[in-house]
């Protein structure tokens, strides 16, 4: 790959924006028919308790097709019987594109509009749109990629509030209603090569975090998810990345993994502490972190590759180089898509192309592999699991299916919509939830 080919790929990352219920070992109740954030009820990108399709394409097991309005990349989130997904939508008449000065931009796209940021509510059954909310109104501070959207980072909820954030353009909490019931204004982001903005919010119980790393004063800020009112922010010297925290629930206590250039930090949920931190990831971090097996696992893949297994059991102040370091590896690790951790296996992506490994969590054994995904192209959206299968969709609309189990992955289906795909897929219950750049897709198998 060319060099101008691996920075053009960095925005890539603005389709991989999640958000977190505490990493877990076990289903929750959250698992049987929710899928709160774009990883999941266990931020591990499975759905212990979906059965999704096996197969389906334009007209066949598509439950229903909507579409959407302006475009984002965010992914949809599910909570019973309602779906969120976050938009940015250009209005007005054309003006003057908003300068594009940022240190090494390229192929950047042109903001010559006024663009409305906003919440939308679908009904889970029929795919009727419940609510619009429009949360901001402007013109964009900057730009983004040609393959990006200003609408990136996807919402997360409990049920009774949906948090969606715009970077930039700000941090929202929204009722069942669509009603805004507080919001914040962060600042405005310099983002290296003026790449756009992706990492998500992450809740955990009462509390939510965003992670701001830019190539000013980075920081990582947590609120009070019912007020919105500041309860700690720690400065960081990471800069640029679009990689989403996950909150881990770790010996009685809950840390807020933050995968950033060059470090992975963990920080005290409560107090802003920084726990531990682990050296040795690349720059332009973009793959989030999973955990689960009372271990971390993050990767990333510019410039060089890299990528760490940490146990979290005694990890303490700087755990680069020691024994707290499980395994770790310096190939076909993850750049865009985030790993999956599925029952002991952990599965990730070539940087964003067709090249599937699978390694044992445990100690990063690859018995067989890699996989040459054929019929897959350029990957932005992260690999789920559900029902003993891997779900693996392409920006060209196709998803590939393959088994989970002990043996080598075999293709089980060979999917493809009508659609380009930058977002993670969404299962809760028998469905599965594909955000195109056009339409919202419920998938599921006939009834008849």
């Amino acid at each position: 790959m060319q060099r101008s080919e691996i920075l053009s790929s960095v925005i890539f990352a603005l389709a991989l924006a999640s958000t977190g219920v505490a990493a877990q070992d076990e289903p929750s109740p959250l698992a049987d028919d929710h899928w709160p954030q774009w990883r999941g009820p266990l931020s591990s990108g499975v759905a212990p308790s979906g059965h999704p399709p096996l197969e389906w394409g334009e007209g066949r097991n598509v439950r229903w097709k909507v579409p959407l309005l302006g475009l984002g990349h965010s992914s949809p989130v599910v909570w019973g019987d309602r779906i969120y997904v976050t938009t940015a939508i250009p209005f007005g008449e054309p003006g003057e594109p908003v300068p594009d000065d940022a240190p090494g931009a390229h192929d950047n796209a042109p903001v010559t509009r006024q663009h409305q940021f906003a919440v939308m509510a679908f009904d889970r059954r029929s795919g009727e749109v419940l609510w619009h909310t429009k949360v901001r109104e402007q013109l964009p501070f900057a730009g983004a990629h040609v393959s990006a959207s200003l609408a990136s980072a996807s919402p997360v909820t409990d049920g009774q509030r949906v948090y969606a954030f715009f970077g930039s353009h700000g941090l929202y909490c929204l009722d069942r209603d669509g009603e805004v019931l507080w919001s914040h204004d962060l600042g405005v982001m310099q983002v290296k090569h003026g790449h756009g903005e992706g990492a998500s919010p992450v809740l955990h119980g009462d509390t939510l975090a965003i992670n701001w790393d830019h190539e000013g004063q980075s920081f990582v800020v947590a609120f009070d998810a019912a007020t919105g009112a500041e309860r700690w922010r720690a400065e960081r010297g990471e800069v640029t990345s679009w990689s989403t925290p996950i909150a881990v629930s770790h010996g009685g206590r809950t840390q807020l993994i933050v995968s950033g250039s060059e470090n992975v930090r963990a920080y005290d949920l409560e107090s802003g502490e920084v726990i531990w931190h682990c050296s040795g990831l690349s720059h332009n971090v973009v793959a989030s972190p999973v955990a689960g097996r009372g271990m971390v696992f993050v990767g990333s893949s510019y410039e060089k590759r890299a990528m760490y297994a940490i146990r979290l059991a005694g990890a303490s102040g700087d755990i680069t180089d020691t024994d707290r370091v499980a395994w770790s590896r310096r190939r076909r690790t993850p750049y865009v898509p985030s790993p999956l951790l599925y029952g002991e296996w952990l599965y990730f992506l070539n940087h964003y192309q067709g090249v599937l490994s699978r390694v044992r969590a445990e100690d990063g054994a690859e018995p067989v592999g890699p996989f040459r995904l054929e019929g897959l192209f350029n990957i932005y959206a992260s690999p789920v699991g559900a029902a003993g299968r891997v779900y693996i969709t392409d920006r060209d609309g196709t998803t590939l299916v393959l088994s989970h189990d002990d043996e080598a992955p075999e293709i089980l289906a060979l999917n493809r919509l009508e659609d380009r795909f930058s977002a993670s897929a969404a299962i809760a219950g028998d469905e599965l939830f594909l955000r195109g750049e056009r339409f919202l897709y419920c998938l599921a198998e006939s009834d008849g």
